[in-house]
């Protein structure tokens, strides 16, 4: 079968692999549609950052460059192995690409996306998103009922951003403050909307991004290069600051104005990987006993995500900006996404 697998920066093949075999507990999901995320671009400009080399295989794969990207995936169920009942051939499904030992203390208290050993189909073995078909544990696949399988790639990103909200303890009547218009700013704000968040502040200096933030559920749009944030949003809040406010950057001043723009008691999520040793002026958070947390990606928030789509809280096709074939993955794909990032939210390729 064909697969896009990375082999070194800038070095995306389509390349011929043997197509997996299911195992008993194990559900073979024939790819109908896979998203480019961030995370794949840097593997494609700078990696191997995620991917496991050949000096350190993955500790539970044992699997390295090159490797089959892609993990925003769905597809319709092929086949299923022995013991397999949440599924059956035809099932329309998303699959949440885990690798976990289920053994450490992560694990075993049910923050499993915290895997001392954590891994993702798609960056770490086990196949990809970007390829005809892939083989995965039942406890991963998730049926997506009467919802399409373009609609069914985007549940991982937005699960990222259900968890990233679920963790935030955000509620109606809640004011929200997300940094970033990009991918990821863009799903934490219609997340917030659909749990009912009362105002959403949006901050993103860049015009284009600063347009698609209102149709994600934005009541107000910041710009940071001519507005004083942390004025602005005090205003907006009658003085108090943000109840809750989302740093999706990985910007030191970014992480500095969230802070500052965020209430007494109230709690900044950090979203963002971080590509440096982020600074921190510890008595913002002192002084007003600001918490701050991490949130890294989604642990059995799929079901809920899925719910939230079908429901109709929120419109999954406003992200979808592209739709390309496995073959235009590296022109199409990952080169228009890094040559026009501010156009694009998620480009979808069909394996």
């Amino acid at each position: 079968m064909k697969a896009a697998r990375f082999h070194a920066p800038g070095d995306i093949r389509i390349d011929d692999v043997p197509e997996p075999a299911t195992r008993p507990g194990t559900v073979k999901v024939q790819v109908e549609w896979c998203g480019i995320c961030g995370t794949d671009l840097h593997e494609y400009v700078d990696g191997p950052i995620f991917a496991p080399t050949a000096a350190a295989p993955h500790p539970l794969t044992g699997e390295s460059v090159p490797i089959t990207l892609g993990h925003e995936f769905a597809g319709v169920v092929a086949e299923v192995g022995e013991g397999v009942t949440a599924v059956r051939p035809g099932d329309r499904v998303a699959v949440e690409p885990y690798i976990v030992c289920g053994r450490c203390d992560a694990c075993t208290i049910g923050r499993y996306n915290v895997c001392q050993s954590l891994g993702f189909v798609g960056l770490s073995g086990l196949g990809g998103g970007f390829s005809q078909f892939v083989v995965a544990e039942e406890r991963w696949v998730h049926p997506l009922g009467e919802l399409g399988t373009d609609v069914g790639a985007l549940i991982e990103p937005l699960a990222v951003a259900y968890h990233a909200v679920r963790l935030s303890g955000a509620k109606p009547g809640h004011t929200a403050l997300v940094f970033g218009a990009g991918p990821i700013g863009l799903v934490t704000t219609a997340a917030l909307k659909a749990a009912g968040v009362e105002q959403v502040v949006v901050v993103e200096p860049a015009d284009v991004r600063k347009a698609k933030a209102p149709v994600a559920g934005a009541d107000h749009v910041l710009d940071p290069t001519t507005t004083d944030v942390t004025a602005e949003v005090r205003e907006l809040t009658k003085g108090r600051g943000a109840d809750v406010s989302f740093e999706c950057a990985g910007i030191d001043a970014v992480l500095k104005s969230a802070i500052g723009s965020t209430r007494a008691g109230g709690t900044v999520v950090n979203v963002a990987i971080w590509g440096h040793e982020a600074k921190v002026a510890m008595n913002d958070l002192v002084f007003r006993e600001v918490n701050i947390l991490g949130s890294l990606a989604y642990a059995d928030d799929h079901p809920a995500t899925i719910r939230m789509v079908a429901e109709g809280k929120v419109d999954p096709f406003q992200f979808i900006t592209g739709r390309i074939e496995l073959d235009d993955i590296v022109a199409k794909g990952f080169d228009e996404l890094i040559h026009n990032k501010e156009e694009n939210v998620k480009i979808l390729v069909r394996p």
